[in-house]
């Protein structure tokens, strides 16, 4: 949705919630967005009766609420657990997320690969940042791969890059942020010369600084250099003499993960250089993956980043999976934050409308009628997921009317199955979200649908509405010259 440009001012508000739960928790946008249109859809006919706003704002919110603290109560801690309950719980939840993606067909496939990235991220920040994604077309999806530690695409280089080594075993990494290349001067520089003898003088002073730039990468141990900046031919058969691998334009965003997983610190210049600004890695190879060749530091004694690449037949294809997996590992960050689940598949959603529906019947007045206008909406979740999956959605969620109407609480977690276009009990079938993701849809959903319901009036500006914003016909300015099309200037 970040790719639209809406104008109007209700459709904005709706863009900017979804993009609210993207940035907050990751997933949920479509959710957030379908539950207010309906929060508005139920609203409209009490409004079109003359209800007043504040009236339908006031229940609405007190819903909201009531909702909020319904979910907090059903959710499930997955603390305490040991590794490998905690990995296959979080495993789950990213194949829940997945499950309506168009990678669903490899969910259990990528919900892995998912969980052991976030899993080499540092506990404290589960930086996002430190999860690489690199795109490579061609191949199947099962050709995916996760490389624990850095991988970053072949920079552009020159002839005698062929001739360096491409594979390392504990090599010692140097970071810089300089250009080793022979280079006109940026100004209009100017040299005068008493003897034509003096200009080698001057050409051999540039040709010495370089070669002094490159003889103190050398001497500092370092087997590999990466620099942001570029690394001409000449720095590039120096260091391919010497055995030494070379990078020049590197991403800022890979230099950096690179640091961060080496130990290695970015230099802006050669000299003094000392061991402990170089980083070390136990393994490096230049892979062939599709068309692409990628560098690979893998075995990162300070490996707090992973790097995710992607393989498909189309590119469009290649770039829903990103954005499908970037979801996935949302979910994943946020319930190893805040670990409470609650049951997918629409039954959760279920579970509030019945108890806000009781909860109206002991409320005297219109916010009865409010409230269970709010609970009707939340039905809106489970009929779209039948609808998405092709089942008659009136059918099942009659069925999940009856079974969360069951006294003894039995069907609290029946939700749809959207294999065979019944019901099913969600949690033990392990279709699990974070309660967090559920609670802030809510909340946004609620408070977005109140903005738009507290607004009085709006002011159009009717000559927008024409085609190419100049209004309908005849709102135009008349012409001149009755069409004889005589142009200003020309003579009669």
């Amino acid at each position: 949705m970040k790719l639209l440009e809406i104008i109007h001012p209700a459709a904005k508000t709706l863009v900017d919630i979804s993009l609210s739960q993207d940035a907050e928790v990751g997933d949920g946008t479509t959710t957030v967005v379908i539950l207010a249109g309906e929060f508005l859809r139920e609203s409209k006919p009490f409004v079109e009766e003359g209800v007043h706003p504040q009236s339908l704002i006031r229940s609405f919110r007190q819903a909201g609420q009531l909702a909020v603290q319904r979910v907090k109560d059903l959710s499930i801690s997955i603390e305490g657990k040991s590794a490998e309950e905690k990995a296959d719980m979080l495993k789950k939840c990213a194949m829940t997320s997945l499950n309506s993606k168009l990678v669903s067909g490899e969910k259990d496939f990528f919900a892995q690969m998912v969980v052991d990235a976030v899993s080499v991220l540092d506990p404290a920040t589960l930086d996002l940042r430190m999860i690489g994604t690199k795109k490579v077309q061609g191949g199947g999806l099962r050709d995916s791969f996760l490389v624990d530690g850095v991988a970053f695409k072949k920079t552009f280089s020159y002839a005698g890059f062929e001739m360096q080594p491409k594979s390392y075993k504990d090599p010692k990494i140097l970071l810089l942020n300089i250009e080793l290349e022979l280079k006109s001067e940026k100004e209009n520089a100017e040299i005068r010369l008493n003897d034509p003898s003096q200009y080698q003088s001057i050409v051999d002073a540039e040709w010495n600084i370089i070669y002094d730039k490159l003889d103190k990468c050398v001497q500092s141990g370092a087997k590999i250099v990466l620099s942001r900046l570029a690394i001409g031919d000449l720095a590039t058969q120096y260091f391919a003499d010497r055995d030494i691998f070379c990078a020049g334009r590197v991403q800022e965003s890979d230099m950096h993960r690179v640091a961060v997983a080496t130990g290695a610190q970015t230099q802006t210049t050669v000299n003094n250089l000392n061991p402990k600004v170089l980083g070390s890695v136990e393994a490096f190879e230049e892979k062939q993956v599709g068309a692409e060749r990628y560098n690979l530091f893998t075995g990162c004694p300070k490996a707090k980043t992973a790097t995710m690449v992607l393989r498909g037949g189309s590119e469009q294809f290649i770039d829903e999976a990103e954005r499908s997996l970037h979801d996935a590992i949302m979910i994943v960050r946020r319930a190893m934050k805040n670990a409470s689940v609650v049951p997918g598949g629409g039954a959760i959603d279920m579970e509030i409308s019945k108890f806000l529906r009781d909860h109206a019947r002991t409320i005297a007045g219109k916010s009865q009628l409010f409230i269970n206008a709010y609970a009707k909406a939340l039905e809106i979740i489970p009929r779209q997921l039948c609808d998405n999956a092709g089942f008659d959605a009136t059918d099942v969620l009659n069925k999940l009317r009856q079974k969360h109407a069951s006294k003894s609480g039995d069907g609290n977690n029946f939700g749809v199955d959207v294999n065979t276009g019944g019901v099913v009990d969600t949690y033990a079938s392990f279709v699990w979200e974070p309660a967090l993701v559920k609670i802030n849809a809510l909340t946004a959903a609620t408070e977005a649908a109140c903005l738009v319901l507290s607004v009085d009036e709006t002011v159009r500006n009717p000559k927008s509405e024409g085609p190419d914003g100049q209004g309908g016909p005849g709102r135009g300015m008349p012409g001149r010259g009755r069409g004889r099309g005589r142009g200003r200037g020309m003579r009669r």
